[in-house]
């Protein structure tokens, strides 16, 4: 698979790399190889296996979880399916907050600080071992792998997250330079920057990109408006993951770059829950994760019927991940996939969209450009963020404990840095951000079309 550069880095450099991180991500990786290639009851069974083993850990280690069995007179070593996982109540985002310090096992040692990247407008800081970034990243790492790429193929990332964007030193970027990957911004999607990265596509010659779909989709439509090929580089897949993927985008990627669109669904908080395999199935790492999908009076539902998607992760006994809920809206599938692995399907995934925003200059960025500004204030329970005209935009918040006092002036000036000094910033207080129809939350609603965006834009160039 891959050059001889690529095999270099993917059998030498990179395990060499995890290894001084104390890392199992390569044996991990070869046995969740073997391991999807089991039956279902086979899955079933290393997930009963894994679970009963987390739950002993929650049960002996962690102060959260020892309090909650004994209060609610849960015995662990009663459980014998992940079934009986109904019988405990959900992880919630405020539930971890309220336990952050409990929730950490007592003998747990080197955890590393996480916080989301803020798309939910709930900024959430927890913590995760070795084991849990092992697994993720060995997960990845076998669904990247059947797409006929590896670790050292070249790649370009179209990402937002100031989390990744903003670790860009030195040693990161010989890293990065060493297994021929670049990073680049998807905050801002003016002309410029949109030429700029057909630039870097037709220059660097990806062999995958991995972004969020709504990048990739203006990218195509942007090269399609300036006569520029993208489907003669020799991109083999675009993987796309963080928003909800529409059919639209898919073929319209899928037609720019000439080659497949691989969708994948999971979180920092949540772990590696699914990814799409080349004959189109979402696949869940069950090997790790066990989904649930509850109704909004939590009963869980069978396949086929959609509702919220709670996960347990298998990897976390440093910090326990136990019936964690989403937010997100998804649908199990009852039949298995024809590529023959044995990996449960999911059917569909409703949530997880963030929108585009268009600045008072035409510029486009991403909705994440403005969730940040709120998200890095104190005292912001939630939120929600309507932009209703180019010179008009609404933020919603709902007031938490250690809310400043001159927060609505901070959020004014750091929307208005974004979107144009011009534009009016309204800031209204309420007592609750109500969710959609769906049952998701969207943080920001945008209004503005992208043909009045190109419209300014051109007046302004």
């Amino acid at each position: 698979m891959g050059s001889l550069y690529t095999r270099l880095i993917s059998g030498l450099v990179f395990p060499l790399q995890e290894r001084i991180k104390h890392h199992t991500t390569v044996a991990d990786r070869k046995t969740l190889e073997a391991s999807q290639w089991w039956s279902a009851e086979q899955i079933e069974a290393l997930q009963r296996e894994r679970l009963q083993r987390l739950l002993a850990r929650a049960a002996t280690r962690v102060p959260y979880y020892r309090d909650l069995f004994a209060r609610t007179g849960f015995d662990y070593r009663t459980v014998a399916s992940p079934a009986d996982l109904a019988r405990l109540p959900f992880l919630t985002k405020s539930v971890i907050r309220a336990n952050q310090d409990a929730l950490r096992a007592d003998d747990a040692v080197g955890l590393a600080r996480f916080n989301t990247g803020g798309s939910s407008g709930e900024p959430l800081i927890f913590f995760i071992g070795s084991e849990r970034v092992s697994r993720d990243v060995a997960a990845k790492w076998r669904a990247t792998r059947w797409w006929n790429v590896d670790i050292g193929d070249p790649e370009i990332v179209l990402w937002g997250s100031p989390i990744e964007l903003g670790a860009q030193d030195r040693l990161r970027r010989y890293r990065d330079a060493l297994m021929r990957t670049r990073l680049l911004p998807a905050f801002e999607m003016s002309e410029a920057r949109l030429d700029g990265f057909l630039h870097e596509i037709r220059s660097m010659k990806p062999a995958m990109l991995f972004g969020y779909p709504s990048a990739f989709a203006l990218i195509a439509a942007h090269a399609a408006k300036r006569g520029v090929r993208l489907d003669d580089v020799g991109i083999r897949v675009v993987f796309v993951t963080s928003e909800r993927l529409y059919d639209h985008q898919r073929s319209a990627i899928g037609e720019a770059f000439g080659a497949p669109v691989a969708n994948g669904y999971g979180g920092r908080d949540a772990g590696f829950i699914a990814h799409q395999c080349p004959a189109g199935s979402m696949h869940i790492t069950a090997e790790d994760v066990v989904v649930e999908i509850v109704s909004p009076d939590g009963r869980v539902l069978p396949p086929g019927e959609a509702g919220e998607i709670v996960v347990t992760h298998l990897a976390t006994g440093d910090y326990p991940f136990i019936r964690y809920r989403t937010g997100d809206i998804g649908t199990l599938a009852a039949e298995s996939c024809a590529c023959g692995r044995g990996l449960p399907v999911m059917k569909e995934i409703q949530g997880r969209t963030t929108d585009f925003i268009v600045a008072a200059d035409g510029t486009i960025m991403h909705g994440l450009a403005l969730i940040y500004v709120l998200r890095d204030l104190p005292g912001i329970a939630a939120f929600r963020i309507v932009q209703e005209t180019l010179e008009r935009t609404t933020v919603y918040i709902v007031a938490g404990p250690g809310l400043q006092p001159d927060a609505a002036e901070r959020i004014r000036t750091g929307l208005r840095a974004r979107l144009g000094e011009p534009v009016r910033i309204d800031v209204v207080t309420v007592d609750r951000i109500p969710a959609e129809k769906s049952g998701k939350f969207r943080y920001v609603v945008s209004h503005v079309s992208p043909e009045v965006a190109c419209a300014t834009s051109s007046q302004h160039s």
